[in-house]
């Protein structure tokens, strides 16, 4: 058994569950997985048992719970000594694009809801979620000229938390077809790719829940 404990949700709908998922798989970091679907009389009570905010995701090391997406990504972080670019200038910008990520986003969240296995979904597109769209395209855009000469990712050729925080973004630009530039489509396919990432749809594949809120388009 793995001293630490990631628990997550839906692989499917998840979108927070996905960003430590992946970074902890990315840095090799040893752990176990605790699933709760989300959305039933229970999930509550359930994630209750585990940390004090009623979300996931959640990572356990013994008694210590930590219940934010972005936190469990820092801690990796600081296990590891790794998941931050080396270069202190990149280091301060992936910080500052995870964390507009974080925070940000609110209309593409709401009318794009991450469906890792659906394809060809088509909503409209209004004028805040083309703005959503656009400022992650320059986002990566930035990114991918400044810093990543070395490598595929954002940041070059380490995966680094901002990968793990876009992650999300990529599927569901990947679901509902989203209109971005030829840099753009170049990062969305190497995340694509990823072996790790296909790891986690093909878990989403699988799953049997089903949630009409989330199924748009």
């Amino acid at each position: 058994m793995a001293s630490l404990t990631l628990v997550i949700g839906n692989k499917n709908y998840s979108s927070w569950s996905l960003r430590p998922w992946i970074l902890m798989k990315h840095q090799g970091v040893a752990f176990d997985e605790i699933l709760i679907p989300l959305d039933t009389p229970t999930t509550r009570e359930t994630i209750d048992s585990y940390g004090p905010s009623g979300r996931v995701p959640v990572l356990r090391k013994g008694a210590l719970a930590i219940w934010d997406s972005l936190a469990i990504c820092e801690y990796i972080a600081e296990l590891t000594g790794k998941a931050w670019p080396a270069d202190a200038t990149a280091r301060a910008i992936a910080r500052s694009v995870s964390a507009e990520m974080h925070s940000g986003f609110a209309t593409l969240r709401s009318l794009w809801p991450m469906n890792a296995r659906a394809r060809n979904r088509h909503t409209a597109v209004t004028a805040a979620l083309e703005a959503d769209v656009e400022r992650i395209d320059e986002i990566w855009n930035d990114c991918r000229a400044r810093f990543g000469a070395g490598g595929p990712w954002l940041f070059g050729a380490e995966y680094c938390i901002a990968d793990a925080m876009y992650a999300p973004v990529v599927l569901r630009f990947n679901t509902y077809g989203a209109s971005v530039s030829q840099t753009a489509r170049w990062y969305m396919a190497a995340v694509l790719e990823d072996p790790l990432l296909q790891e986690w749809l093909q878990a989403a594949k699988l799953e049997t829940w089903s949630y009409p809120s989330s199924e748009v388009g």
